[in-house]
């Protein structure tokens, strides 16, 4: 019998949980998220940490061998790819080190990007 595993109830408590070097890495995506969208709200979806505004805005995640940004849009990803070049994408999600996070620009840039795409939603 497999143990039921046991979802974190904030991003605390997940990053808690994530061995060096991927927390400090994730601790910095969390930290580009969050100058990027100080209105969005954290929440544990799908067992990752996300962030919400006006729904689903961007999730981040530890791997074993790589951690992972799902900006949850394909058009993001598209706008960027000339900067996620360095990154291996992979339906939607963009995979980067352990022990090195995405450039807080590029995050910060991405954020702002889906931000956009939200507010265009929620308006429509």
């Amino acid at each position: 019998m497999r143990k039921p595993k046991v979802v974190p109830k904030d991003i605390d408590e997940y990053l808690a949980a994530v061995p060096e070097p991927a927390r400090a890495t994730l601790e910095k995506v969390r930290a580009s998220v969050q100058s990027a969208a100080a209105e969005a709200t954290e929440a544990i979806s799908y067992g990752m940490p996300t962030f919400k505004y006006k729904g689903n805005l961007v999730a981040f995640a530890a791997f074993s061998k790589h951690c992972s940004f799902f900006p949850m849009s394909y058009a993001v990803i598209k706008e960027f790819q000339k900067e996620l070049k360095p990154f291996d994408v992979v339906k939607g999600t963009i995979h980067f080190p352990l022990n090195n996070p995405l450039p807080a620009a590029l995050v910060k840039k991405m954020v702002k990007a889906r931000i956009g795409e939200q507010e265009r939603r929620a308006r429509e």
